[in-house]
């Protein structure tokens, strides 16, 4: 086995020969991203997470357009996220919409569910 084959076996090396995890990279601005699955994970799970504090935050709103809101705030968050932190090149990935709709239907429906059960537990009679 050559050395470069072992290297691109072992991943992304970080202070002399520990593996850099994936949640560390998305918190680290320009990481680089050996396999695009792992950076569209990366967006799907941060859109669940926005989901479940936007959910629980929605009880306690009074607006009519909680889910206008809510998409427009999850859309917009990531695409700074990947535009701006990550600086990544949108065309590798299929383009700037592929990754503003990566897992927003699942996110979507668990902001619905979220906020569902929080504003029945609280209003419910």
């Amino acid at each position: 086995m050559t050395s470069s084959s072992r290297r691109k076996e072992e991943g992304p090396l970080l202070n002399g020969g520990v593996k850099q995890s994936t949640w560390s990279k998305a918190f680290n601005s320009n990481a680089v991203w050996e396999e695009k699955d792992e950076f569209l994970d990366v967006i799907y799970w941060l859109r669940q997470i926005i989901a479940i504090i936007l959910g629980v935050i929605w009880v306690f709103c009074a607006h009519p357009v909680k889910t206008l809101i809510f998409c427009i705030i999850n859309a917009g968050v990531l695409y700074v996220y990947f535009s701006s932190f990550q600086q990544i090149d949108e065309e590798e990935y299929g383009g700037t919409w592929e990754l503003t709709k990566e897992g927003f239907m699942t996110s979507f429906a668990l902001f619905l569910v979220v906020w569902i059960i929080f504003y029945t537990a609280l209003h419910y009679d």
